[in-house]
């Protein structure tokens, strides 16, 4: 959650990006540890290293099936000489009691298995005549058919020097390991791995709940049709989805339409459950801007430190910004501006670190590399504004996608990276090294 209300609104300034995001990383906060069960815990990041209580393998084990012997009994086994072994029983995974294995004897074991006392090696099934006096055996017949095959004789064609096929206990971790550092992300691998030591809960940082809703009497939800002068909703499906991307738990709220007292009630409503609140569209100039309009005075008197403060920044495209609190848990709004395109980059540039703060990650950024302009002509830019081209960027080398217009939904969809061109640089020539923001 939010500490602090946003600086104090200065009208006629214009921001830079870094100062924008500075103050947005500032005031949003880390949540609050949890504990959660394992399956809960997905995508949420660790407040704590893990130790383990236990060793993985907790003992040896075979990693095949086959057959628990001595080495000296197989020494010079062969399928000419086969070794002649007594079956003394089977070895089942989970099994208590393995039987010993003595002098000339051999049991029958499971992957997964414990080895048996006495044992030192074990020999796969295929090495073997399976104790049906046959040639080699291409794999057991299930114990509920043959209860037999777990006596009488087995001959063994090839020799296993010691420890062959068998997991050593601990030879993935040993009791009292650092396993998992705080910060990590728990993904499938770690899920798995906690639940392999033992641990049903572990405490994180949950997921952000981000609410998401898009602003203007023109949207119309896709599958309806469209009348003379609407468009369809796609800033709420981009925002939500990248929001999911981001890891936060996303919740798309949809378009509500021009009217300041309507908004306000929506996003009343939406606080219960959101840790972020994102707006797109209404935060310019014009007569019809329902989020300027409806947040700018926010929780003047009922709620002091919270509002929004609505801004121009020095960036193409994603000029018009707006950024604070509201309600009375302070709960951090970002009010991005309406066009598609700068909608996305804005998402990117400033919603998706705040994201990545709320989950108490270290790094927020997307990775930045250096790259070699690829264009039939020079890229030109603003003077005094950094822009945001969209690109694609491989093996070092980036290529423009589509115009600077912030409309361009299709030449967005091809693109996987953004081509920063700085305040102070107007033309950037074929060839040159460019900045490089990559998007996934």
């Amino acid at each position: 959650m939010s500490s602090a209300a946003p600086r104090t609104a200065e009208p006629d300034r214009l921001w830079s990006v870094d100062e924008h995001l500075d103050d947005i990383l500032a005031t949003v906060r880390p949540l609050d540890p949890i504990e959660l069960n394992l399956l809960d815990a997905q995508g949420c990041v660790l407040v704590e290293d893990v130790t383990v209580p236990v060793s993985l393998p907790p003992f040896d084990n075979s990693s095949m099936d086959g057959y628990a012997v001595r080495v000296a009994d197989i020494a010079g086994a062969s399928e000419e000489y086969p070794a002649s072994l007594e079956v003394v029983g089977d070895v089942a995974a989970g099994a208590a009691d393995p039987p010993h294995v003595g002098p000339g004897q051999a049991a029958r074991i499971m992957t997964g298995a414990p080895l048996p006392p006495g044992a030192e090696t074990v020999v796969p099934v295929e090495w073997t005549d399976g104790g049906l006096g046959e040639g080699p055996a291409s794999g057991m017949r299930a114990r509920s058919l043959a209860p037999e095959g777990a006596t009488g004789l087995v001959s063994v064609h090839r020799p296993a020097p010691a420890r062959a096929h068998v997991r050593a206990q601990g030879s993935d971790v040993r009791a009292g390991d650092r396993v998992l550092e705080a910060g990590t992300v728990l993904g499938p691998p770690q899920i798995s791995l906690l639940a392999a030591v033992g641990r049903g809960t572990v405490r994180v940082r949950p997921r952000p709940r981000v609410v998401v809703l898009s602003t203007g009497s023109e949207l119309v939800q896709p599958d309806e049709p469209l009348r003379p002068g609407q468009i369809y909703d796609s800033n709420s499906f981009a925002l939500t989805a990248a929001a999911r991307d981001a890891g936060a738990i996303a919740y798309r709220v949809g378009a509500v339409a021009d009217d300041a007292e309507t908004l306000r009630d929506t996003i009343e409503d939406q606080l219960v459950r959101a840790d972020l609140l994102v707006t797109s569209g209404g935060v310019s100039v014009g007569a019809y801007d329902v989020v300027k309009e409806a947040l700018s005075h926010a929780g003047d008197e009922d709620e002091p430190g919270s509002g929004v403060e609505f801004r121009k920044l020095a960036m193409q495209p994603g000029k018009p910004q707006g950024f604070g609190s509201i309600g009375p848990d302070h709960t951090p709004l970002l009010a991005l501006p309406g066009n598609p395109v700068s909608s996305y980059v804005s998402f990117e540039l400033f919603v998706r670190p705040a994201i990545r703060t709320l989950m108490g990650l270290g790094d927020v950024h997307r990775p930045r590399v250096r790259a070699e302009l690829r264009a039939e002509k020079a890229l030109t830019s603003p003077k005094g504004r950094r822009q945001f081209l969209r690109g694609r960027y491989a093996d070092g080398v980036v290529t423009p996608v589509g115009g600077a217009g912030s409309h361009l939904v299709a030449a967005l969809a091809r693109a996987n990276a953004l081509v920063v061109v700085p305040e102070d640089v107007e033309d950037v020539a074929p060839g040159s090294e460019v900045e490089v923001v990559l998007l996934g």
